[in-house]
């Protein structure tokens, strides 16, 4: 997609999408669509609290295979990076949100919506951290 073909519509969806989304886990089961947490606990399963897990993230490969078919979004290349670099990026998101106690979808979204102070400074950490480091990998890593 280039800078002409640019539209903000399929954004726009996306958002009032993931929005729903969150209302609705809030609404139906009280819970907090939290991505990080929700995976977490079903890579460590307690009885009854497995199967709504399970299908809240395959429900999120779903959408993006259905996006992807529909031919709405593309999924870029990892660039030819290596295997080892994408498994340390992945290691590191996921020590990132341990030490956030939680990620950008459950402080972000969840969070920020009910207006806790801590999801306000989280997000704007991850924002921060995030812009410093696509800076950095772009400018000196490159």
């Amino acid at each position: 997609m280039t800078i002409a073909e640019f539209s903000t519509a399929p954004a726009l969806l996306g958002g009032a999408l993931i929005g729903l989304a969150a209302v609705m886990l809030m609404a139906i089961s009280g819970r907090v669509a939290g991505v990080s947490g929700i995976v977490g606990g079903a890579l460590t399963p307690r009885a009854g609290d497995f199967g709504w897990r399970i299908v809240f993230v395959l429900g999120l490969i779903a959408g993006v295979a259905v996006a992807v078919g529909l031919g709405v979004v593309s999924i870029p290349a990892a660039q030819n990076q290596p295997l080892a670099r994408l498994i340390a990026a992945g290691v590191l998101v996921g020590v990132g949100t341990a030490l956030g106690a939680g990620c950008t979808s459950g402080h972000g979204v969840c969070g920020i919506a009910r207006g806790s102070p801590r999801s306000i400074v989280a997000t704007m950490v991850f924002m921060v951290t995030g812009g410093l480091v696509v800076f950095a990998l772009r400018h000196y890593f490159a």
